[in-house]
C-alpha cells in the first residue's frame, strides 16, 4: 500500500494540534471546575476549538503554500472544498462524541482535567478516522 504524503502531513498536523489543544483544554476544564458541568463542557470545547484551528491553519498554510502556488486555481478550489467538507463531517462526529463524553465524565465525578483529556482522546481519534476515510473516499489525496 502506497503512503499518501498529504494525508500523512494532515494527520501529523492533527496530532500536533491535538497535543497542544488537549493540554490547554485540560487546564481550561480545571479552571472552570467551579461552574456547572454543562458550562464547563461548553467553554472547554470552545477554547479547544480556538487553539486547535489557530494552530492547524498555520501548519496547513506552511505545509501547502508552495504546492498551491503551482496549482491551477480551479484545482485549488476543488481541493479546498473537499477539505472543508471532510473537516465538516469530522467536526460533526467530533462534537457528537466530545460534548456528551466530557459532560458525562464530569457528571460522574472524574476530575475536570482528566475528564477533558479522556474525552479529547476519544473524540480526536473518531475525528481523525472520519476525515482520513472521507478524504480517501473522495480521492482528495
Amino acid at each position: 500500500m502506497k503512503l499518501n504524503q498529504q494525508l500523512l502531513q494532515i494527520n501529523r498536523n492533527f496530532l500536533i494540534c491535538f497535543i497542544v489543544s488537549a493540554s490547554l483544554s485540560t487546564v481550561a476544564a480545571q479552571l472552570l471546575s467551579d461552574y456547572e458541568n454543562y458550562l464547563n463542557t461548553t467553554f472547554t470545547i470552545i477554547f479547544g476549538y480556538v487553539v486547535y484551528f489557530g494552530i492547524f491553519s498555520c501548519l496547513f498554510y506552511l505545509d501547502n503554500k508552495r504546492r498551491y502556488k503551482t496549482m491551477k486555481s480551479s484545482l485549488i478550489k476543488r481541493e479546498l472544498l473537499a477539505l472543508v467538507s471532510s473537516f465538516g463531517v469530522g467536526e460533526i462526529i467530533y462534537l457528537t462524541v466530545r460534548w456528551p463524553t466530557l459532560y458525562y465524565f464530569l457528571e460522574i465525578g472524574i476530575e475536570p482535567y482528566l475528564a477533558s483529556l479522556i474525552s479529547e482522546i476519544i473524540s480526536t481519534a473518531c475525528y481523525m478516522v472520519t476525515v482520513t476515510v472521507f478524504l480517501r473516499k473522495t480521492k482528495t489525496f
